[in-house]
């Protein structure tokens, strides 16, 4: 059973006890009804509480039951709150800490709420491409009113209790400190008697001139939303509440739940929802791993990205000690790190008192032996081989037992890294994105000799971080960057055959990327990228690539940094400006390699290039670099801009179909640089079988 029966007095409580948030999964679904139908049939029995166990009223659906046959079950949570709404002894929702969902909507169906302080109340589906599909556009705008119920469902976020207190939602809310359940007890005995019972769909939603109020809110909804159709569902949900009968609504609700629910745009924004959760969990690394404490951290460079690293210890409160060769790049790096915090403190966004102790957990020195003590030291250094070497036998040399080594190394070996010290066993890669304190993925990368406590803890600490650790193996590249290099020789090539930058980047942009590959590559410095094909030539010559970014970096044109990229940029002013110079050469280089340049459609364009990030990440998959498809789908939501709306490559490889996407890679092999379509064996098996990445 998942929902606890007692009877105290003369009124009996149900709670739902299915942890962490009592999901209304089947279990607890067919509990609360036998316990309502139990409350009924004992004449004893005057009144029914409905709380939660733990540390939850109710989060909603059981996530555990998404997508499948028990979601849809009967007991169904229409059925569960159709029960509870037709009892005929009044039914009271005691809330506390979570109320969320479903778990709202089953509370809207009671006669009665109390609701302690702080309990955080939400309608949060349209953050999964949905909107509430058991009432809650209904009855909400019966208790809160049309304006404030419509701003909560569209935007799904929380509000407190106690900010909701002077509404119809709530009955009564307890003063802070008192007992939630005494008080809900004392009030059912209050209103036993009381007849007719009150039920919300009885109540109606008065606004004046509505009409005018939800064709502004379609006109703004429609301007936000994007290409997300969810939000624009719930105001015309939630108009139903004024101009349609209770019933006529919840079936008007519950068409758009459904169409909704069958939307590519649903099923990415649940896939990413699921993937994010599953990232975390490694096969071989139990969930009771033990874990390495970390209460003190260094990091080695204080550059852009060494800055950024220290800034996201900073903000979770771990302190952390900023290691530079020279003084003068230490100041620099310190005083980056404070106008940063400047900035946010200018904004509103930080308090005073915030500001003040984010600066005191930070330090800075420019010897090794002041770090010693730290439990982590994160290494930010220029990504060379050589420079590496020399880094990690030092720390090796000053290093406490136990401290964990990490390497924010974008490409190089970590294993051959991790060779660099006695203990192996200790290092592992924390590949951090650019800006590292606001970009939220964390590539965590395993070496062969990677402990797994060290796996677990560094796992740990990006959620502490407030990011997405998504575990990779070692490979020159890792999964991000071994996957975009296949997409920047596309970029490369489509120059040659016909491109412009500002076609290409606009292509990409509408299908949704955050940006093109050329306007990433100006942002992130296109000096990266060569130094990479550098090595590359020499390790791997038998892979080809365009000769335009070359022949742009030897003008100097590393991008934003220096003025000047694939486009043009003014002084304080980051926008792109298409630049002549730039789009000569490439013609030039068009003629000088005797290709014959033609009209390139914006279709080739992204399917070249997304397609390219789907044929790598599906070797990346059959080598076990990744763990699973979704976990490719993350790095690339989280660290690459891919539209969420798709739900990353590999997600959106599923939704073309994986025999569409072969087919049209095997039209792009019969043209120019066709060997970089050859198809990896995991995508042919699949698509044969007729099979998904996320089957």
């Amino acid at each position: 059973m998942s929902a606890e029966y007692h009877v105290t007095g003369s009124v009996a409580v149900i709670t739902l006890a299915n942890p962490p948030v009592n999901g209304l999964g089947l279990a607890t679904r067919t509990a609360a009804v036998d316990g309502i139908k139990k409350a009924l049939a004992d004449q004893a029995v005057k009144a029914i509480v409905i709380t939660g166990a733990g540390k939850a009223f109710s989060g909603g659906a059981d996530i555990k039951e998404f997508n499948s046959p028990k979601a849809l079950a009967e007991p169904s949570l229409h059925t569960l709150i159709r029960t509870v709404e037709d009892a005929t002894k009044p039914v009271v929702a005691a809330i506390h800490s979570v109320c969320m969902g479903g778990g709202l909507e089953l509370a809207l169906g009671c006669n009665y709420r109390v609701a302690a302080p702080g309990a955080q109340m939400a309608l949060p589906e349209v953050k999964l491409g949905l909107l509430p599909g058991a009432g809650g556009t209904q009855r909400l705008p019966r208790v809160l009113g049309l304006e404030m119920a419509l701003n909560m469902i569209v935007s799904g976020t929380p509000v407190a209790s106690e900010k909701l207190s002077n509404t119809a939602l709530f009955d009564e809310v307890t003063a802070p400190g008192a007992d939630l359940m005494d008080a809900a007890i004392a009030f059912a005995n209050k209103v036993a008697d009381a007849r007719p019972l009150p039920k919300v769909r009885e109540r109606k939603v008065d606004y004046p001139n509505h009409e005018a109020f939800l064709q502004f809110s379609r006109n703004t909804v429609k301007a936000m939303s994007g290409p997300f159709p969810a939000p624009l569902q719930c105001v015309e949900t939630v108009a139903a509440s004024v101009t349609m009968k209770f019933e006529d609504g919840l079936k008007f609700e519950r068409e758009r739940f459904m169409q909704l629910i069958q939307s590519n745009e649903s099923k990415a924004l649940r896939h990413a929802f699921f993937a994010e959760r599953v990232a975390s969990k490694v096969p071989d690394v139990a969930a009771d791993t033990p874990t390495r404490a970390i209460k003190q951290a260094a990091v080695i460079g204080a550059g852009t990205m060494g800055g950024g690293i220290a800034m996201n210890f900073v903000n979770a409160g771990i302190p952390v000690i900023l290691l530079e060769t020279k003084q003068e790049a230490l100041d620099k790096g310190l005083a980056t790190i404070r106008k940063n915090y400047e900035n946010t403190l200018k904004k509103g966004k930080l308090t005073q008192e915030k500001f003040d102790q984010r600066l005191a957990l930070i330090s800075g020195t420019l010897s090794y032996h002041d770090i010693g003590q730290a439990d982590i030291v994160v290494e930010a250094v220029f990504e060379e081989m050589g420079v590496k070497e020399a880094v990690f036998k030092k720390l090796d040399e000053v290093m406490k037992p136990g401290a964990i080594l990490a390497s924010n190394t974008s490409t190089l070996d970590l294993n051959q890294i991790a060779n660099f010290t006695k203990r192996p066993q200790d290092v592992v890669g924390t590949h951090f994105f650019s800006p590292a304190n606001v970009m939220k993925l964390l590539e965590i990368v395993r070496g062969a000799a990677t402990g797994k406590d060290v796996l677990a803890t560094t796992l740990a600490l990006s959620k502490k971080l407030k990011k997405t650790g998504v575990v990779s193996g070692v490979c020159d590249g890792f999964i991000g960057n071994r996957m975009i290099e296949q997409y920047s020789r596309q970029a490369g090539f489509l120059l040659e055959e016909g491109c412009l930058p500002e076609q290409v980047d606009k292509a990409l942009e509408k299908f949704g990327f955050a940006m093109g590959p050329f306007r990433m590559g100006d942002l992130a410095g296109n000096d990266i990228g060569w130094y990479i094909r550098k090595r590359r030539y020499v390790e791997s010559p038998g892979i080809t690539y365009s000769k335009t970014a070359d022949l742009l970096c030897e003008l100097g044109r590393f991008g934003q940094k220096t003025g000047a990229g694939w486009y043009d940029y003014k002084a304080g002013d980051r926008k792109a400006y298409a630049s002549d110079i730039v789009n000569a050469m490439i013609v030039k280089h068009s003629a000088d390699s005797g290709v014959e340049r033609r009209k390139i459609s914006d279709q080739e364009i992204v399917e070249r290039l997304v397609y390219s990030l789907v044929n790598e990440a599906a070797r990346i998959l059959e080598e076990g670099i990744a763990l699973r498809a979704s976990d490719i789908d993350m790095v690339y939501l989280t660290g690459y801009g891919f539209p969420l709306y798709r739900g990353g490559p590999m997600f959106y490889a599923d939704t073309v179909g994986l025999p569409n996407v072969l087919s049209a890679m095997e039209k792009y092999a019969k043209g120019r640089h066709g060997d970089a379509w050859t198809p990896a064996p995991l995508l042919v098996k699949l698509a044969a079988e007729g099979k998904t990445f996320n089957g």
